[in-house]
């Protein structure tokens, strides 16, 4: 995440500098206010096309087709009827897959099949890698349209699968947003938990995985204090699945998802709610995503960021 404190620092300088009742110097200021909120206003839809972009790219959540859980054991995956795993897309047989009971697996590729792995044509037995044992292995068919991994939530393992010419990423009617609103950024305070607390979080198929909980941010709307649980996906950063009084209504009703940097020397980070983003789950059934623990439910609207997904065209 690209920092959005410079904007903020501008316009508090620009208001230090201002004069008592000079006109110039209030017009002086006036103006640097203004730049100030260009500024930020050109971060903040620049932070969106961006996140489109990753939305809308051939392997993004929108071109989710597929979601096959799977047990230790053996499965033939393809197309067919005939197999144990059957996708809706592919080669009548793309092989079999071995899971074994300690999460490792490999797949037998089908004689003939035309089949990539991590970008390469592949051909035998192949390992595949879960996403919960480092970056997940790509079986990619159809041309390279398509394509499987395994995922690993909660102790079961099911294959994500994709299709760049689904419909909901070539028919994406893009998102909607909330006007871009600087007085839902925050300047919040850290308050570290001790060192490997998790936080136990449902997702939106009724698993629950414990996730490192660093700590809470607090921060203040109107004179009221509010707090949210902050967990952390490995990466440093703070990571905020909330949900509001907008949920539901305006907003995706399960959550929306926000990140923030680590605290700094002072203790305070900033939550910006423009960020605000909508979970996978609001675009396809595909997804594993998490649910905002009872922490995270506050008690006001937080009319930024995006709301509802349109409604594809018919």
């Amino acid at each position: 995440m690209r920092s959005i404190l410079l904007p903020g620092l501008a316009l508090s300088a620009a208001l230090a500098g201002c004069g008592g009742g000079d006109g110039e110097s209030t017009a002086g200021s006036a103006g640097a206010e203004q730049s100030a909120r260009n500024a930020y206003e050109r971060e903040i839809r620049a932070w969106r096309e961006e996140r489109v972009e990753r939305l809308v790219r051939p392997d993004g959540f929108l071109s989710l087709v597929g979601l096959h859980w799977v047990g230790p054991g053996s499965t033939f995956v393809g197309s067919a009827k005939s197999n144990g795993t059957r996708l809706t897309l592919g080669p009548p047989q793309l092989g079999m897959l071995h899971l074994e009971k300690d999460g490792r697996a490999r797949l037998d590729i089908a004689e003939g099949a035309e089949v990539w792995v991590d970008g390469e044509p592949a051909t035998g037995s192949v390992e595949l890698v879960s996403d919960a044992r480092g970056k997940p292995t790509v079986v990619a068919f159809n041309r390279g349209d398509a394509s499987f991994l395994l995922i690993e939530r909660s102790g079961r393992h099911a294959l994500r699968v994709r299709n760049a010419m689904a419909s909901t990423r070539t028919g994406f009617p893009g998102i909607d947003y909330f006007d871009i609103d600087p007085a839902f950024r925050f300047q919040a305070r850290f308050q570290a938990h001790p060192p490997g607390k998790t936080l136990d979080i449902v997702n939106m198929l009724g698993m629950v995985e414990p996730m490192a909980n660093p700590g809470r941010v607090s921060f203040e709307k109107d004179g009221v204090s509010y707090s949210l649980e902050a967990l952390d996906e490995g990466d440093g950063r703070l990571f905020f699945v909330f949900a509001d009084r907008t949920s539901g209504h305006e907003t995706y009703a399960a959550s929306r998802f926000l990140y923030a940097e680590p605290a700094g020397a002072d203790g305070l980070t900033v939550l910006d709610f423009n960020r605000a983003y909508n979970p996978p789950c609001a675009f396809t059934a595909y997804s594993t995503c998490p649910m905002p623990p009872p922490e995270n439910r506050l008690d006001l609207r937080i009319e930024a960021g995006e709301k509802k997904p349109l409604p594809f065209p018919r």
